[in-house]
């Protein structure tokens, strides 16, 4: 059995509903799907983004915690 995993960014702006959200996750799964491949789940995965050092400490940014979201599936 193989897996595949896509990173999604579900971004809903100023003129998107949650509807509008919803269809473009529909669409990454029909498209995967019309390629063979048969949708599984969605997952949380929580990465660490490393701290920037700057120049002398200016421009320096924290570390911080980012979660991602992907979307599995299999064949």
């Amino acid at each position: 059995m193989e897996y595949k995993v896509v990173s999604i960014v579900p971004v809903q702006g100023d003129k998107q509903t949650g509807k509008d959200v919803a269809q473009d996750f529909e669409n990454v799964i029909k498209k995967y799907h019309s390629e063979g491949w048969d949708y599984v789940r969605v997952e949380n995965l929580l990465t660490w983004v490393n701290p920037t050092g700057g120049c002398f400490g200016i421009g320096q940014t924290p570390g911080y915690n980012k979660t991602i979201q992907t979307i599995v599936f299999k064949k």
